[in-house]
């Protein structure tokens, strides 16, 4: 079954179109290269450059393939706080130019790779998929009216979809697919003691064990199992569904400083700043449903997690 990946050369995507080819599907990957390095596609995988905005290089991604993974999108949350019209252009009109060639393409699986930031600052000890959701940011509502756009497409022209909702993704399948950007946990804590600097902790009087946030770590190469998994229930005939992508744990920041510094043996000593407005106390995944579902469960912890982000960090800095 040949399916394209969008936003193949990215952090995630990359992982992605690595985990299909090796399973034996014949993947096209499709990157703009606005973010994404061409370096990082796997060998097996044809690439085509060109964003989800540009229908000629679409229609020549779309063609012999059966079925779509949608990573492609714009997903830095204050960025989108400063240029919504930028996000709902790339994640909105992208998404819809390419469901319309999917549609004419007769492309009838799609597997949407979405976010936890759909559920905005829920109030429970575990996140269900069926939660009320209210978005804190652009991205977060790109987003969500993203799975109400292929829902729809679902019931008027019998596109197969699944919705899959990844929590806080770290670390790396190898060291050339680490993450590039700095704007998650463990890569701001990488930068601030490659400065000299120690890293903030914004806040340390939540209501939980240590005082400061709890959220769902998972390996970015279980999100990408997650959604290998998710692309072959589609070919298997399985009907679409919407499922969190997490390990179901939560983990403090400190937790997590406290793991950088056994991986890399740095001083991690820490400041406590003010609390960011809108951060919630806790933010777990329920993963009964992908488990049920899919089959699915994450298997990299912690660890495993640091210690693949710093080896992909250090050759970074190369």
């Amino acid at each position: 079954m040949s399916w394209l990946v969008t936003g193949g050369a990215g952090y995630i995507g990359a992982h992605v179109v690595r985990a299909m080819v090796e399973d034996g599907q014949q993947v096209v990957a499709l990157d703009d290269l606005s973010t994404g390095d061409r370096r990082r596609v796997h060998d097996g995988a044809r690439f085509v450059e060109g964003s989800v905005l540009d229908r000629d290089a679409l229609r020549r991604a779309l063609q012999g393939v059966a079925g779509v993974v949608h990573v492609a999108a714009k997903k830095q949350v204050g960025e989108s706080v400063a240029e919504p019209l930028w996000y709902y252009r790339e994640n909105l009109d992208g998404l819809l130019t390419l469901l319309e060639e999917c549609r004419s393409a007769g492309v009838d699986r799609f597997v949407f790779s979405s976010s936890a930031a759909t559920y905005g600052m829920p109030d429970v000890e575990y996140v269900t998929e069926d939660i009320s959701k209210a978005p804190l940011s652009p991205y977060g509502e790109t987003k969500l009216v993203g799975e109400w756009l292929l829902n729809d497409c679902s019931t008027a022209f019998g596109l197969q979809v699944m919705n899959l909702r990844y929590f806080n993704v770290a670390g790396a399948a190898s060291p050339e697919l680490g993450d590039p950007g700095v704007f998650n946990l463990v890569p701001l804590i990488f930068q601030a003691l490659q400065k000299g600097e120690r890293p903030r902790v914004y806040g340390a009087d939540y209501p939980t064990p240590d005082g400061t946030c709890l959220r769902d770590y998972v390996h970015v190469a279980d999100i990408a199992d997650a959604h290998l998994a998710a692309a072959r229930a589609l070919d298997a005939g399985q009907p679409g569904a919407t499922y969190n992508i997490g390990r179901g744990e939560g983990t403090s920041v400190l937790e997590v400083l406290d793991m950088v510094h056994r991986v890399t043996g740095l001083d991690c000593s820490y400041d406590v700043v003010e609390r960011r407005p809108g951060d919630p106390a806790r933010v777990v995944a329920s993963v009964d449903r992908i488990r049920e579902g899919l089959g699915f469960q994450a298997t990299y912890d912690l660890r495993q997690m640091v210690e693949s982000a710093w080896a992909g960090w250090q050759l970074r800095q190369q």
